[in-house]
C-alpha cells in the first residue's frame, strides 16, 4: 500500500480593513498576495493565526477608529500586524499597544507579507499546485460585479489641511499597460462596473512624463484622456461595455476632453471633483485653485455635450478664517452649480497639517450650524434633480435581490449612473423577475423620489 501525504492546514489570515476605497484596493493586493503563499482567509478573529489592521490616519477621528480597531483585535485574537496610512505613526501605536507585530506604512505590501511570515510561517506544501497567484485575478473585498481600479499612488498638490503626501508621498503612476492589463481581466473575471481611483486621477502620468507604452498593438500614454478612451473600449465575455466611473477629478483643463467620451456612451457620465469650497478667500487658505467662476462656466459647457452628466464632490465648512460672507458664498455657489450629489464635513485639525497653524478658528458650534446648512441645501438640490427623473427610463446596475415575500414579489437594489457605490443614493426596484442577479444592468423606468435615492420598476 502506497503511503499518503498528509497536507499542511494553511494558516489563516484575517483582515480588517479601515479608510477610503484607495485602502482597500490595497487589502486586497495584500490578502492576494498572501493566498499566493499559501494562506487562508478567517472571516473571524478565532479562526486567524494573524490579524491585519489596515488603518486611516487622515483625520483625528479616523485615527481613532484605527486604534480602536488594533485594540479590538488585539483583545480578540492577540497576534495583530498593523498597516496603511496610520503606519507613519508607529510611536503612537506602539505608546498604546506594545504588543502589535508588526507596522508598516501604506502600499508597503513586502513589508505586510514579510511581517505575516514571520508571525506566521506559512504552511504551503510543494503538492499544493491550485493556489491563485496575484496575476491570474486577485482576491476581492468588494462584489463581485464592482471593482476599484487604483492607477496612481500619492499627490503632488500641498492643500494646507492635507497630510495625504506625508503618509502616501509624491505621485507615482502605474504603468498605463498595467492598468489596463489589470482592467480587461477584472472585465473578464466578471466586473461590470470599474471605478477609477487615486489621489488626483487628472494628474496620472505626470510623474512619468506621460510615457507611451504598447497597448494591444497601439501606443497609449500614461494619461487621463487616454486611460478614459481605453478603459472605454472594454467589453465583458458577453459584448457589452461595462460602466467607467472617474473618482477624484481634479477639474484641470484636459477633464473637458473626457466629456464627449461620456456622451458616446464610452464612459458612465459622471465625475467626482474635490471642490472642498467656493469662496476664493477659504481656498487661499486652503491652497487650493480658486477660479470658482470658471469651474461654473464649465459646468454648463459640460452639461451641455452631455446633459445627463452627474457631478459629486465634498466641501469643508469651518476651515480656519472661514467667514459668514464665505459660507453664505459656498451656499449661493451651490444653487448656481446645481451639483448632483454633495459630501459635507465639518473641518478637523489633523496633526501634521499646515492648516493647524492658521488664526481664527472656527468655533465648534459654528461648525455644526454651518454643516446642517450645507446638508439641507444639498438634500433640496438633490431632492429636485431626482424628482425631474421620475417617468424616466434609466439604466440601473443591481447590487442586492431580496427574497421573495408571502406574495411572491421580490425587490432589489441598485444604483443609477449617479450613484457610485458606498457614498450616493440607490434605486429601490419592486416586483423583480426571478434569476435577476446582482451585477445586471436593466432598463427601469422611475415611478418615485425622495431627497436621496429613487424608486421604480425594470421597463418592460
Amino acid at each position: 500500500m502506497t503511503d499518503t501525504i498528509s497536507l499542511p492546514a494553511p494558516r489563516k489570515v484575517g483582515m480588517v480593513s479601515l479608510g477610503c476605497p484607495k485602502a482597500l484596493v490595497d487589502s486586497e493586493r495584500i490578502l492576494t498576495r498572501l493566498r499566493a503563499d499559501g494562506y487562508a482567509m478567517s472571516p473571524d478573529y478565532a479562526g486567524a493565526d494573524v490579524v491585519l489592521v489596515n488603518t486611516c490616519g487622515f483625520l483625528d477621528s479616523a485615527k481613532e477608529e484605527s486604534l480602536e480597531a488594533i485594540g479590538e483585535a488585539i483583545a480578540e485574537n492577540g497576534r495583530v500586524i498593523v498597516t496603511g496610512c496610520m503606519g507613519k505613526e508607529a510611536e503612537v501605536i506602539r505608546a498604546r499597544f506594545p504588543e502589535v507585530l508588526a507596522i508598516t506604512g501604506a502600499a508597503q505590501y513586502e513589508d505586510v507579507v514579510s511581517a505575516v511570515h514571520e508571525a506566521a510561517p506559512p504552511s504551503m506544501g510543494p503538492y499544493i499546485d491550485l493556489i491563485p497567484q496575484p496575476d491570474e485575478g486577485g482576491l476581492k473585498l468588494t462584489p463581485r460585479h464592482y471593482s476599484y481600479l487604483k492607477i496612481s499612488e500619492g499627490c503632488n498638490h500641498s492643500c494646507s489641511f492635507c497630510i495625504i503626501p506625508a503618509l502616501r508621498g509624491k505621485l507615482a503612476s502605474r504603468r498605463i499597460d498595467a492598468v489596463l492589463r489589470e482592467a480587461e481581466k477584472l472585465v473578464a473575471a466578471g466586473t461590470r462596473e470599474l471605478l477609477v481611483i487615486s489621489q488626483d486621477t487628472s494628474a496620472y502620468g505626470v510623474d512619468t512624463r506621460h510615457e507611451v507604452r504598447n497597448w494591444q498593438g497601439r501606443e497609449v500614454r500614461a494619461h487621463m484622456t487616454d486611460l478614459a478612451r481605453e478603459l472605454g473600449q472594454l467589453r465583458t465575455p458577453e459584448g457589452a461595455a461595462p460602466w467607467v466611473r472617474l473618482h477624484y477629478v481634479y477639474p484641470y483643463p484636459h477633464v473637458d476632453a473626457v466629456i464627449p467620451l461620456m456622451a458616446e456612451g464610452l464612459l458612465t457620465p459622471y465625475l467626482d471633483i474635490p471642490f472642498q469650497h467656493a469662496a476664493p478667500s477659504v481656498l487661499k487658505r486652503m491652497r487650493r485653485p480658486a477660479n470658482e467662476a470658471r469651474v461654473l462656466e464649465r459646468l454648463r459647457e459640460w452639461r451641455s455635450i452631455c446633459p445627463d452628466i452627474a457631478v459629486r464632490s465634498s466641501f469643508v465648512v469651518g476651515f480656519p478664517g472661514e467667514t459668514d460672507a464665505d459660507f453664505d458664498y459656498l451656499l449661493d455657489w451651490l444653487d448656481e452649480a446645481q451639483l448632483d450629489r454633495v459630501g459635507g464635513f465639518r473641518f478637523e485639525p489633523v496633526e501634521g497639517a499646515a492648516a493647524n497653524a492658521l488664526d481664527n478658528p472656527v468655533p465648534e458650534e459654528v461648525k455644526e450650524e454651518r454643516y446642517q446648512r450645507l446638508m439641507a441645501k444639498t438634500a433640496a438640490i438633490s431632492a429636485a434633480k431626482l424628482a425631474a427623473k421620475v417617468g424616466r427610463t434609466i439604466p440601473v446596475i443591481i447590487d442586492e435581490v431580496g427574497e421573495a415575500d408571502e406574495d411572491g414579489s421580490i425587490g432589489a437594489t441598485g444604483r443609477s449612473e449617479a450613484d457610485a457605490p458606498e457614498i450616493d443614493g440607490h434605486v429601490y426596484l419592486r416586483d423583480v423577475p426571478e434569476g435577476l442577479a446582482p451585477g445586471a444592468i436593466v432598463s427601469v423606468t422611475v415611478e418615485d423620489a425622495d431627497e436621496h435615492d429613487l424608486y421604480g420598476v425594470i421597463a418592460g
